[in-house]
């Protein structure tokens, strides 16, 4: 289990133009619930928080919140950033309560190079990144790891074929494909024939207007000037 620490401080004004305020200020709006408790508006420093944001996986990280000298064990369930900057617009943390299980998505890391690549030039393709788990807190793994060196072409791994760690609850299907070996697609050459067909096809054709009794008249007579 990973775990970070943050500070933050309780607010009691909300809404669009405090949050705005707040950003304005270099702090970060943001909000805590869990089990029975009431949710609490907090505000963060901006820049404190980036820097852990870019440490951890919050995903999976435990994190230690400093509530104006209280402390509550919290996971970030959503962090809302601007849709064209960096800036981080909202942060929502759900308090952990010991003996209740949570569920997260845990990454899923692929170890090896699957023998069907090694040896017969296939491709490695992944169905899914992450894993949907149910776990103790305390017993968040960082990742679970995906051995792929045996894969040969045509094979593939499911859920079911994962090392998962023990007290942890996988919410996934027991039979969906976690990633498979493919075929290697074959490169066709065109024919001479396709080429030069292809090459008439890319030139077009010059259709010129034919010209009137009128206008071949007076092309002569501009020549003779």
């Amino acid at each position: 289990m990973a775990t970070a620490s943050l500070s933050a401080k309780k607010r009691a004004n909300v809404g669009k133009g405090i949050a705005r305020k707040l950003r304005a200020a270099g702090e970060v709006p943001a909000v805590i619930y869990g089990h029975g408790r009431e949710p609490q508006a907090l505000a963060l420093n901006a820049f404190n928080l980036d820097r852990m944001l870019e440490k951890v996986s919050y995903r999976t990280t435990v994190i230690e919140l400093d509530i104006e000298g209280a402390t509550a064990r919290t996971l970030i369930r959503e962090v809302q950033r601007h849709p064209f900057k960096r800036d981080i617009l909202h942060v929502d943390f759900q308090e952990l309560v010991a003996g209740e299980k949570v569920t997260v998505q845990v990454p899923l890391v692929f170890v090896g190079t699957p023998e069907g690549v090694r040896t017969g030039g296939g491709i490695l393709e992944t169905a899914m990144r992450e894993l949907t788990i149910t776990v103790d807190p305390a017993d968040i793994p960082n990742h679970i790891d995906v051995d792929v060196g045996n894969l040969t072409i045509g094979h593939s791994l499911h859920v079911s074929d994962l090392a998962i760690p023990a007290g942890v609850e996988v919410l996934e299907d027991a039979n969906a494909t976690v990633c498979l070996v493919a075929v290697p697609k074959a490169v066709v050459e065109p024919t001479p024939e396709e080429t030069a067909a292809a090459t008439a096809a890319a030139e077009p054709e010059v259709i010129r207007k034919a010209k009137t009794d009128e206008e071949e008249a007076e092309g002569a007579e501009a020549k003779t000037k």
